[in-house]
């Protein structure tokens, strides 16, 4: 068990931002992490924030029958649609009414990029404070993924990520990580996307922000997406995948949800010494108190968990590291209960950091089998349009000092790294 204190990582903390004024643009020192938006406000009030009783009270509220918040759901959750030219089964004089009450108006497209000949599409959305969000839709042969965003920016300050060096502008709504699944499957059953029509059957948080910091709307989605309609949209939870960077009291909490979707841990170091410097939750919930966490959740659960590893060159592709990985996985509890995903880093702006040497991504592979563990590189889609794992970033400014600070991060990091490796005696 790691000796760290193990607090929950968004109660009663100070700001961490180096700018705290709401509106202002963030730049966060090295390793400086960000637990609270600079953005605050809700997003309007919407079905999907709502479990079925509670649609039927407020429809009874207006005076209208319980079960008109079932049409009402039926439409948003199996139709996709929010068109009061659409909601033929509900009166006409009453559904403008409804549609104002129900269904603001949350997300607008600002732009759709295509990749990958028009299998991987990129989202660019606008919220309703003028906050913008990525999301890639992925078609494969046996199923269409789609990577959604939890907050706008993220806080967690990783070096290699896009979003890591935005900033935290605000959290999320239920309602608006829903919209992101609701309006590309209208797109899907309309025909409108590449491929044909379709319609989303794998979800995963791994677009903007850390999913467990923004953890109450992350969790109700996860339900939202679970429920049969007209609840939910019926998805299985095995389809859906939860990822975070290290938040080890919030995973606990997701075990309680009993909601069995599948954990990912973005790890990308197997040594505290590296980690804290790559991912700066670290030094709050380092890499023994993560794996607690992580299974713990497969033990509760029985679904193995995903363990995330950006190979960056010459940083954390080595072969020491890659037993060292292993080690510390089997450790918890043998090999069976974690699949390691190697992703070759995508190319972020302004960042001399690349995807490890082919040769090198082999070996790291090969040392991972080589003691029993499933290991798979992960697929890279859309890094041609900044679509990728890492790259996603609607906006990034950097200031000179933001930019000393990072170079001296990235100095640091290289120190790290290179400091860990057994020389030739050891």
């Amino acid at each position: 068990m790691s000796t760290r204190p193990a607090s929950d990582p968004t109660a009663d903390l100070p700001d961490l931002s180096r700018e705290a004024v709401p509106g202002q643009k963030v730049a966060l020192a090295p390793g400086q992490l960000q637990l609270r938006p600079t953005r605050r406000g809700k997003a309007p009030a919407h079905l999907a924030d709502l479990t079925l009783a509670e649609r039927i009270a407020a429809v009874e509220e207006m005076g209208l029958p319980g079960f008109r918040a079932k049409q009402l759901s039926t439409h948003y959750l199996e139709h996709f649609t929010t068109d009061p030219e659409d909601l033929t089964d509900l009166p006409k004089d009453r559904r403008q009414e409804l549609v104002d009450r129900f269904f603001p108006e949350l997300l607008t497209v600002v732009s759709r990029q295509s990749a990958d000949h028009g299998a991987t599409q990129k989202f660019l959305w606008k919220l309703y404070d003028g906050s913008m969000v990525e999301s890639v839709l992925m078609r494969y042969s046996d199923r269409v993924t789609l990577c959604i965003s939890s907050e706008a920016g993220c806080g967690m300050n990783c070096p290699f990520c896009a979003t890591g060096q935005m900033g935290l502008t605000r959290n999320l709504s239920t309602a608006e990580i829903l919209e992101q699944v609701r309006i590309a499957n209208r797109m899907l059953s309309r025909g409108e996307l590449p491929g044909g029509t379709g319609r989303v059957s794998n979800i995963v948080f791994m677009g903007m922000g850390e999913p467990l910091a923004n953890y109450r709307p992350v969790a109700t989605t996860c339900k939202r997406l679970n429920a049969p309609a007209p609840e939910g949209f019926g998805m299985g939870a095995r389809h859906i995948t939860v990822s975070t960077v290290g938040l080890a009291p919030a995973v606990r909490k997701l075990i309680k949800e009993e909601i069995p979707v599948t954990l990912a841990v973005s790890l990308h170091a197997p040594d505290d010494a590296l980690r804290d410097e790559l991912v700066p939750i670290n030094t709050r919930f380092d890499v023994d108190e993560i794996l607690d966490a992580a299974w713990e959740y497969f033990e509760a659960t029985g679904r193995r968990v995903s363990i995330e590893y950006a190979l960056i060159r010459d940083i954390n592709d080595q072969a020491h590291r890659a037993q060292l990985l292993a080690d510390r996985l089997i450790s918890k509890g043998g090999a069976h209960w974690v699949h390691v995903n190697p992703i070759p880093l995508n190319p972020v702006k302004g960042s001399k950091w690349t995807a490890s040497d082919p040769r090198d991504e082999k070996r790291f592979v090969e040392i991972l089998r080589d003691n029993g563990i499933s290991a798979t590189i992960r697929d890279t889609r859309g890094s041609d349009i900044d679509g990728a794992c890492g790259q996603l970033a609607a906006e990034v400014i950097e200031s000179d000092a933001h930019r000393a600070d990072r170079e001296a991060r990235v100095a640091r990091v290289e120190a790290v790294a290179a400091a860990a490796a057994p020389t030739a005696d050891d």
